[in-house]
């Protein structure tokens, strides 16, 4: 500012903050103003907007009890109201403390995990034994990887470490304290080789401690950044040794004579995270890039390898697990610290990166700002940036064979950690030199034996590569159809669920399936990893549709690697959606994945309870239907391989036979008769082998043909006597009535009576309707019917009430009055002195009988006017009798003696019948 400016300044200053500064401003004039005041002594005046020197240490005034409160209050709202989103931005505040190098971060990290240590939470959850939510979990993750960056801090004093040492030390000991893995117990040894391997390394993994959320941290502790060749490998980009010829596979240089570092992946990744973290992102670039080119060296040397054994020994299964500890996933996430340290080394374009201000700007398309390096810098190939190489260290991490690790929440973060990985992944777009790597990757992984997940033999519990294989083969189609073809039919696979996958020669016999030769329990994710199989599938279907060659290759790979009905269902049906869409002609290759689909699902479901069975069923004649008159053909005449006897008839038969379908085919006569034909033979079938249940549909089926027809009557028949209820039978006898077989129908009648059993209390049963039908049924049939009948019904109906109607009925109208074909019958009532009414008489006064006694020997007051109105029923039909008045006075008398002691009922009783 000018001489006129800062006089404003400080007027304007003095003016607006009048009250607290204008005393010192009074006070500061004066010093100046005396000329032997100290002020006058000093040269120049502080600046208190300056901040510190660019060597002193940052240590900005940190509120204590603030960060304690606002912790513990986050965690007491247990993941709502955003508390989860509020300590991560805590995190981050930490993290832009380190960035800026304030001491003071580690402080305000160790306040916050002395307040997560202290939730209560977490003893009640011990106790109990449930698992901590996963959002909560993931801020212990977050808290583990923070101390990890504090602790690898390259300029920390070894004070400083000590004590963060014995303060992480003291967390790890306390009985609460999570585990790295969740609920379970990490069975891997110490891998950040940090520790040396003494006596206790190979200790029995059950006694071995747990390893928790610190343990990591604490191994880290004793991690150095002295080593000379890691220090020039961070503090310069010339660092090279051309001269340098020792191949061997842990060579310090390449054959290039560029750097290489050697060390457990994860914890060289979390030098770079800590580097980035402690505001060196020149250093912690220049370390990625070793890394990398140490991967994509060991990739090839890996893939020579397995070359030259598979020449030595051809036919030796090699599936022995490189990688026992996943990187994708892994508590340091090492693939993702490489990836975001590369990728910001793309898009920064400030001072901060002043080492690498020698950046051109890229071809390549990413979705934001990006930069390529010229030629000019020393550990890329010609025409690789920061770019292709972030995405190449990303497909060698996403291809990497490992094993499934243990517990749900670590099988969960495989899963979400895959996902992250390729969301970034898509987010780029893909030009000629990123297509390149993505060929030269999958190349490798498809050759690279052992030591790809999508190598030819892989150990049975390898992770699942559905979810990669499927953005793969996406990113490859437009560019190499053939090797996107192949990368996504290898993936397929799901070894765990097949009994006979190779077992490998792994160090953990224990988890090798001995007693269950299918599904795991220990697999948690099993049906999330299943649905991206299907997905992956399904995106292959939706990509061949139109090349009959690629549809038969995967319709086989989904019907030899799918195991779940509901998946193979869903598939069929996505095949179906694509092969008719509305805008192009069916497409018929299409239509045949997914009818050959569909019929898989039917073998698969047929004697198992699936409850979209019926769904299913109706599915599969749709898209029988829109096949083809011989694809509905065909599935009737295989009828037994595919359905239940009903499910053929009461779905199959009937739809097929609907005039919908006719419609639909557009059918002739001579196909129609075809079809019908066929559906008769499955009808009849059917009905012989479960009768009780398909008898009605093939009859209704057969009605057009005489000869069939006759031949559902006939099975009818013969299974009426032993396997069929009288419910059944009376629905097909009112059926025959229907139809115009009265006397048909009436056999069945009579054959249902002699199957049912009706107890004297059963007045309301919902067979009495059939009861009064089949006896209606005979008397409008002659006497010669309702006389075979009558025993029948006397036989099979105890009950009075439903007894004393059938004879009320029948002395209404002569039997056969309406007899066949419409004529009248112009004979007399029957008589109830002579059979077969005097039988039924006798036995519905007899039914009165047993029935009065039966209620009197549990009634109780309240049923005593229902009883009397009973007895005034009964006493109707007494009096039918010729004789009946003189039976139903003795019948009384006999009451009135055996249950005196009823006083009170007795009295109505007398007061009603005398």
């Amino acid at each position: 500012m000018n001489r006129d400016q800062l006089q404003k300044f400080v007027q304007y200053l003095i003016t607006v903050h009048h009250t607290e500064v204008l005393p010192t401003a009074q006070k500061l004039a004066d010093e100046i103003l005396s000329q032997n005041s100290e002020i006058n002594q000093v040269h120049g005046a502080p600046d208190p907007t300056a901040g510190a020197s660019i060597d002193d240490e940052n240590c900005w005034h940190l509120d204590e009890e603030q960060v304690q409160e606002q912790v513990k209050l986050f965690l007491s709202q247990g993941g709502y109201h955003g508390s989860g989103k509020q300590l991560n931005l805590l995190f981050a505040k930490v993290r832009e403390m380190l960035k800026m190098r304030d001491s003071n971060g580690a402080r305000m990290l160790t306040l916050i995990t002395e307040q997560f240590m202290a939730d209560p939470r977490l003893s009640l959850w011990r106790q109990q034994g449930t698992a901590m939510t996963d959002k909560y979990r993931q801020l212990w993750d977050e808290l583990g990887a923070l101390w990890m960056c504090i602790v690898l801090n390259p300029h920390c004093k070894l004070e400083q470490k000590a004590s963060w040492l014995k303060q992480l030390k003291k967390w790890n000991n306390v009985d609460v304290c999570p585990w790295e893995d969740g609920n379970h117990g990490s069975e891997l040894p110490n891998l950040t080789n940090a520790l040396p391997q003494g006596a206790n390394a190979n200790q029995d993994s059950s006694n071995r401690p747990h390893r928790t959320v610190f343990t990591r941290a604490i191994e880290a502790c004793d991690l150095h950044w002295q080593d000379s060749h890691l220090q020039h490998i961070i503090s310069s980009d010339l660092y090279t040794n051309y001269c340098y010829h020792d191949d061997t596979e842990n060579s310090l240089f390449d054959s290039r004579g560029w750097p290489l570092w050697h060390e457990h992946v994860p914890t060289a990744c979390a030098r770079v995270d800590a580097l980035r973290s402690h505001g060196y992102p020149r250093e912690a670039l220049r370390l990625a890039i070793a890394i990398v080119n140490t991967l994509r060296r060991q990739q090839q040397k890996q893939l020579e390898m397995f070359r030259t054994q598979k020449k030595e020994l051809p036919h030796k299964s090699l599936t022995l697990i490189t990688n026992l500890e996943g990187w994708v996933g892994h508590p340091l996430d090492p693939v993702g610290t490489l990836f975001s340290s590369l990728m910001e080394a793309c898009r920064i374009d400030d001072e901060s990166f002043s080492g690498f201000s020698d950046f051109t700007e890229n071809t390549g398309q990413c979705k934001s700002l990006e930069y390529q390096h010229l030629p000019a810098h020393k550990f890329l190939e010609e025409g690789e940036s920061y770019l292709t190489l972030a995405v190449e260290v990303a497909l060698i991490g996403l291809g990497q064979q490992r094993i499934m690790p243990d517990g749900l929440y670590t099988q969960e973060k495989v899963c979400r950690n895959e996902e992250q990985l390729i969301s970034k992944l898509q987010e780029i777009e893909l030009d000629d030199t990123l297509v390149k790597i993505f060929r030269k990757q999958a190349v490798f992984l498809l050759e690279a034996g052992p030591y790809s997940g999508l190598g030819e033999i892989i150990h049975r519990e390898s992770v699942p590569m559905h979810t990669f294989a499927k953005y793969l083969f996406t990113s490859l189609l437009p560019h190499d159809a053939e090797l996107a073809y192949k990368i996504a039919l290898r993936a397929m696979r799901l070894l765990v669920l097949e009994s006979t996958a190779p077992t490998g020669d792994l160090t953990r016999p224990h988890h090798i399936a001995s007693v269950v030769p299918n599904r795991y329990p220990r697999w948690f994710t099993l049906s999330h990893i299943e649905s991206q199989q299907c997905e992956l599938a399904s995106t292959m279907l939706t990509a061949a549709k139109g090349d009959v060659r690629r549809l038969e290759t995967v319709l086989e790979s989904i019907q030899k690697n799918i195991h779940s009905s509901s998946h193979i269902f869903k598939l069929a049906q996505d095949a179906f959606k694509i092969a008719t869409l509305m805008d192009s002609l069916p497409d018929i290759t299409l239509l045949k994945v997914s009818l050959e689909l569909g019929l898989q699902v039917m073998r698969m479901t047929l004697s198992t309870l699936n409850w979209r069975r019926r769904e299913m069923v109706r599915w599969l004649v749709t898209c029988a239907t829109e096949v083809g008159v011989y694809a509905l053909d065909s599935i009737m005449q295989s009828w037994f391989t595919l359905f239940t006897p009903t499910e053929a008839t009461s779905i199959v038969a009937t739809t097929v036979m609907s005039n919908s379908t006719i419609v639909r085919l557009h059918l002739d006569c001579h196909q129609q008769e075809k079809l019908a034909s066929s559906a008769r033979t499955l009808a009849l079938q059917c009905a012989m082998k479960d009768p009780q249940n398909c008898a009605l549909s093939a009859l209704t089926l057969c009605e057009k043909d005489h000869i069939a027809f006759e031949t559902a009557y006939q099975i009818v028949l013969d299974a009426a006597t032993t396997g069929m209820s009288y419910t059944q039978l009376f629905t097909i006898a009112r059926y025959m009535e229907h139809r115009g077989y009265p006397m048909r129908a009436y056999k069945l009648a009579t054959l249902a009576m002699t199957h049912l059993n009706l107890s004297y209390n059963q007045d309301t049963h919902p067979a009495i309707n059939d009861v009064l039908w089949a006896c209606a049924l005979s008397h409008s049939l002659g006497k010669n019917e309702l006389a075979a009948i009558i025993p029948l019904v006397v036989k099979s109906v105890k009950c009075a009430t439903v007894l004393s109607d059938i004879l009320r009925r029948c002395t209404l109208t002569t039997p056969g009055m309406v007899g066949l074909h419409g004529r009248r019958n112009s004979g007399k009532l029957m008589s109830l002195d002579k059979a077969p009414l005097r039988q039924l008489l006798d036995a519905t006064i007899g039914a009165y009988i047993n029935t009065t006694h039966s209620r009197l020997t549990h009634i109780s007051p309240r049923h005593y006017s229902e009883f009397i109105e009973f007895l005034s029923k009964a006493r109707e039909t007494f009096l039918m009798a010729h004789d009946g008045h003189i039976q139903f006075t003795q019948f009384i008398d006999n009451l009135k003696q055996i249950y005196k002691g009823k006083k009170k009922l007795m009295m109505l009783v007398r007061e009603r019948f005398g």
